[in-house]
């Protein structure tokens, strides 16, 4: 039994490995979608596909992870080779101009990357002593490691790529700048391969049961609460999204209309940078208190009451976003409610899916929701979110004659209408929440199988 000296090593090792894991992803991931249609002028069904790439790489690349890891070679191992070909990876994306090859290293990367979030777990949970009382303040520096990556790129924007002179000047001096994250990015990502050469020794566990504990978990899933909560999986997904998508470059044009008005609002660029990556930080930090909430509630509040407020915070989110764009303060308010949207709905459909499984095939069962929510419906939710609704809400900026107005190319200006694109996801949200309310079963939480 190790020592307490001991377990607080441990603990602190894993620590930074989560803050490393997940600053590489917070680096780059909010500013993708600006990055994609205003720097390198990709259409929207360009950027959907690319969005999408990602997701398919979540999709298979933990299959063959957990077949590796398992069988054949120790995680830390598997770990340091994957982050430094991902590094590699992510470093040749920001300066890649081609369609072709951007979708194609972007599925590789997906491919390298995505394993890596549930390995990473995984090696944890090898080395705790007691998984339920250490694994979430460990956890905790993930998104330590996301808001710190974010904020260093708002603020390296706001002092490298933030020129004197027009909206549009500026404007395409941060697009251009958010290359630059992913340079951040493959930095990151080369120190975090190092370093998981020395974490420690995780040997294969050599599952033979794997194969079967998945069979068994989509048993499981086809029937009551399970069932209803696989199925708001993937609209809640695509929901989500149009916030991953959307929201940097709708915080960023709030951000340079509050810097040319020199407005109330200003201070904020100067704390959390611009390019909408640091404004976005507010939600993850709202996550924080609503995660260290959770425990003191989940005995009294049932659990599709918490799903209930999670799927009303979307809404609320996406509403705020739609009709009060105006108001610096108010949107970031719909920012913040990121803390309650993935804490109520997605973490706690975690702890549902693991009460409502056999103790023998959770982790199956999780693995299963997982690439639901953040397979599936991400490849539907980018291309929902981009070639659908917004391309539907892309509108010409006219003159005061109603006249397109045309660029030094000749080509006729568009400006995305915020209020037509949130307005789509905040409808289903409350369509989400009325399935929920008829279908879910009530009460306050199911007996935990545990054969």
């Amino acid at each position: 039994m190790p020592s307490n000296s001991q377990s607080q090593a441990t603990g602190f090792r894993l620590s930074v490995m989560m803050f490393l894991q997940y600053a590489i992803w917070g680096a780059w991931l909010p500013l993708l979608y600006p990055y994609l249609l205003g720097h390198r002028g990709f259409s929207l069904d360009q950027v959907g596909m690319i969005l999408a790439a990602g997701a398919v790489g979540a999709i298979l690349g933990p299959f063959i992870a957990g077949q590796v890891a398992d069988r054949y070679f120790a995680t830390e191992k598997f770990l340091a080779v994957n982050h430094l070909l991902g590094a590699v990876l992510v470093w040749l994306l920001a300066s890649t101009e081609g369609f072709g090859l951007f979708l194609s290293l972007s599925l590789l990367y997906g491919l390298v990357y995505a394993p890596t979030l549930a390995l990473t777990n995984s090696l944890c949970f090898h080395h705790l002593t007691d998984r339920d009382k250490q694994f979430g303040p460990i956890r905790l520096w993930g998104t330590i490691g996301w808001i710190v990556a974010g904020i260093a790129m708002g603020h390296w924007l706001l002092v490298n790529h933030t020129p004197e002179g027009t909206d549009a000047l500026i404007k395409a001096a941060q697009d251009a700048g958010r290359a630059d994250a992913f340079r951040l990015s493959a930095i990151l990502g080369l120190l975090m391969g190092l370093y998981c050469l020395t974490l420690p020794h995780t040997p294969p566990t050599k599952n033979v049961r794997a194969a079967n504990a998945t069979l068994e978990a989509i048993k499981e899933v086809r029937r009551q609460p399970l069932v209803t909560l696989f199925l708001l999986a993937i609209p809640i997904s695509v929901i989500h999204q149009f916030y991953f998508v959307h929201t940097s470059e709708f915080l960023s044009e709030l951000q340079r209309q509050s810097a040319a008005a020199q407005s109330a609002t200003g201070w904020i660029n100067n704390i959390l940078g611009v390019g909408g990556g640091g404004l976005m930080t507010i939600g993850q930090m709202s996550e924080i208190a609503v995660l260290a909430l959770i425990p003191l509630v989940a005995k009294r509040i049932s659990r599709k009451t918490l799903l209930a407020v999670g799927i009303v915070a979307y809404a609320a989110r996406m509403a705020l976003f739609a009709y009060a764009a105006d108001y610096m303060s108010v949107v970031l308010l719909g920012v913040a409610l990121h803390g309650l949207c993935f804490g109520c709905f997605i973490f706690v459909a975690f702890m549902v899916v693991d009460e409502e499984t056999k103790a023998d095939i959770r982790a199956s069962a999780q693995n299963l929701f997982n690439l639901v929510i953040v397979g599936l419906g991400i490849i539907v939710g980018s291309w929902f979110a981009t070639s659908i609704v917004g391309r539907w809400a892309t509108n010409n900026v006219l003159d005061d004659a109603g006249l397109p107005i045309l660029n030094e190319a000749g080509e006729e200006l568009t400006r995305l209408d915020y209020t037509q694109l949130f307005s789509i996801p905040m409808w289903g949200s409350v369509g989400c929440l009325f399935i929920l309310l008829l279908f879910y079963p009530g009460g306050r939480r199911s007996t935990r199988k545990t054969t």
